[in-house]
């Protein structure tokens, strides 16, 4: 089974590769991209693979953006964090979707559903329905934050939120006062609740606001390094992969 995997984040398609290889060790990865840009490149100089795995989110833009300009008729599997209603739109046109963090059972179980699609014959989905239902998302961004303080329970509007951050598998939300609260989701699921024009995930550690960041600095080895206002207690360091994407978020 040939492979093609459409992830920005590294260690998300080292991660992916190794359990597909856990679980059938046929699978061959013959390709890889981390942008609309270089997947078109990979796929106008290559031949097509068995099975596409893709986030949605890339670099330079969604993953639709590639399939729109070439011509799919492969099986793709997403791998996403996207809230129920653009799930409800995969579920629809009978498009298999992984929730990251992906789990191995749930990949086996979309591996088999890709089989059992060859065997069928069925046809190449429709996925007009699912980019409609995430161009929507414009207008369903979270507008604020319920939070327990106490006996009381807080709602902290977004734009009053400088950033979130993980630690020891616990979320924050710290605001623009500086005042830090416990939240009961985890960084992957909030990112894509927030508006993307303001807000960035950073790192596997924080999502910031642009209104957060009281200085950038050039780090070792094409990274940045951000100062945060209010100040963290540990650095926040951008890859020198998400460095391209950081600096387009930044000349919007």
């Amino acid at each position: 089974m040939k492979i093609f995997i459409l992830e920005d984040e590294r260690l998300a398609a080292q991660q992916l590769e190794q359990l597909l290889l856990d679980i059938d060790d046929t699978c061959k990865i013959i390709g890889s991209a981390k942008s609309v840009e270089s997947g078109l490149e990979w796929f106008k100089t290559n031949t097509p693979p068995d099975l596409i795995f893709s986030d949605i989110r890339l670099l330079d833009g969604l993953s639709f953006d590639l399939f729109q300009q070439i011509d799919v008729n492969i099986p793709i599997i997403f791998t996403t964090a996207y809230d129920q209603y653009a799930i409800r739109a995969f579920e629809t046109n009978s498009i298999d979707y992984l929730l990251k963090p992906i789990q191995k059972d749930k990949l086996m179980a979309s591996l088999g559903k890709y089989k059992l699609l060859m065997a069928s014959h069925s046809p190449a989905p429709d996925y007009s329905d699912v980019l409609k239902a995430l161009s929507k998302r414009d207008q369903e961004y979270k507008m604020r934050f319920m939070i327990r303080n106490g006996n009381k329970i807080l709602a902290i509007p977004v734009e009053k939120i400088a950033y979130f951050y993980s630690q020891n598998k616990l979320t924050h939300i710290v605001t623009e006062d500086g005042k830090r609260y416990p939240y009961d989701q985890p960084l992957e699921v909030i990112d894509q609740q927030l508006d993307p024009r303001i807000f960035f995930r950073a790192n596997r550690k924080y999502v910031i606001s642009f209104a957060s960041i009281a200085e950038i600095h050039p780090y070792f080895k094409g990274r940045i390094k951000i100062n945060l206002t209010p100040e963290t207690d540990d650095e926040v360091v951008i890859s020198a992969e998400k460095t391209p994407e950081f600096k387009i978020w930044l000349d919007q």
